[in-house]
């Protein structure tokens, strides 16, 4: 093997930990039970119809700058510190629950250090870590709120008989919290800071302009609304991808390019490991032991290790309990830097942006991210 070969694998391995471990797992499991009729049972292909429509739409609209637009808007009203860094998080809280948490990150992380360079190096070197932090943790709770916030919501919604209106209720007393330990922290760090920001002066830049396509803001709009419905059962889901796929494909064929599809093949890896594995009665009788009852925790303690997506996909295998597991992986996103994957695009941000933080924010990283865990896990607890 060439060492150009080895580089490629090598920066593959890192890039795509997960569906590398997804298809060794596939591998592993279609050796024991060898591929047959069934095989194409294990593959719910409604949430992976639904999680493309999305990805396709978000970067559509994340394309035309719309997400930075609003930022802009809302930034040029801050009058301090604090509202600016208020800001800069809450637009990942609130934007997660729609455009997903790996959205959210790709747009306003960038998005940060533009801001506070322009605000001068001082900015840059007291608040971008902690802020980016808060960013972090903010997009991996606020998209726990919604069923389309974060790819294992849509996955174990999709699961369930609930309505969209008891998803959200089972997780507002966790995004409640979450905010107002968000907004205490944002405070804290603008305090620390030292730093005197008057917000209307940061932004000077002319705002982004639409591609010359205008047409495409609303077409995308409107598809978002159509995987809406389908998300709400109110539109059968292939209506949906067929809509989706050939609309942007006549439109703005260059989006499709930015659709993540190495999630979709690690979706595709699990289910059928999920599969080959409920065909076997000694595993799915021990796991289901070990889960029975501790649904929530034990869906915690395996997003630290495996991420929350493949932890959900995972144990919907091997308990009824789908509720408890919507709870324990979305409270799972918090803890190690893989817990959810989303954090690791802004940990690659700040390692290229200011390298020579990477040791400081991991360590403002672990230690937030511990401490909101705890919190929602002891809130857990008590209700």
């Amino acid at each position: 093997m060439s060492m150009e070969v080895k580089r490629k694998l090598s920066e593959f391995l890192k890039r795509e930990t997960v569906l590398t471990v997804a298809i060794l797992l596939t591998i592993v499991s279609a050796v024991m039970i060898p591929p047959d009729r069934e095989y194409a049972g294990y593959i719910d292909f409604r949430t992976l119809s639904i999680l493309f429509c999305l990805m396709t739409v978000m970067a559509g609209l994340q394309k035309l700058g719309v997400f930075r637009n609003i930022a802009k808007t809302l930034l040029r009203h801050t009058q301090n510190t604090i509202q600016l860094a208020e800001v800069l998080v809450l637009l990942c809280f609130i934007f997660s629950m729609i455009i997903t948490n790996d959205v959210s990150l790709i747009t306003f992380v960038p998005f940060t250090f533009i801001v506070l360079r322009l605000t001068g190096e001082e900015a840059v070197k007291k608040l971008a870590v902690p802020v980016i932090v808060l960013q972090t943790i903010a997009a991996n709770l606020g998209s726990m709120l919604t069923p389309i916030g974060n790819p294992q919501n849509l996955y174990l919604y999709g699961k369930t008989q609930m309505s969209a209106g008891t998803f959200i209720l089972l997780m507002l007393p966790y995004s409640l919290v979450s905010l107002l330990l968000l907004m205490i922290c944002v405070v804290i760090v603008a305090k620390r800071s030292g730093i005197e920001v008057r917000g209307a002066e940061v932004l000077l830049t002319e705002d982004e302009k639409l591609e010359q396509k205008k047409y495409l803001l609303p077409a995308y709009l409107l598809l978002f609304v159509l995987c809406l419905l389908t998300v709400a059962h109110m539109i059968p889901y292939p209506v949906t991808l067929g809509t989706v796929a050939l609309t942007v494909l006549l439109l703005d064929r260059g989006t499709l390019i930015k659709v993540d599809y190495s999630l979709l093949l690690t979706f595709v890896g699990f289910f059928i490991f999920i599969g080959n594995m409920g065909r076997m009665p000694a595993f799915c009788d021990f796991l289901q032991k070990i889960i029975g009852g501790r649904e929530v925790m034990t869906a915690v303690i395996a997003s630290q290790v495996i991420s929350n997506v493949p932890a959900a996909l995972l144990l919907s295998g091997f308990t009824e309990n789908i509720t408890a597991l919507i709870i324990g992986t979305n409270l799972g996103g918090l803890g190690t830097l893989i817990a959810s994957m989303a954090s690791l695009i802004s940990y690659k941000q700040v390692a290229r942006q200011i390298p020579g933080e990477k040791k400081k924010y991991f360590g403002w990283f672990t230690i937030a991210n511990i401490v909101f865990l705890m919190i929602l896990v002891l809130e857990n607890c008590l209700l």
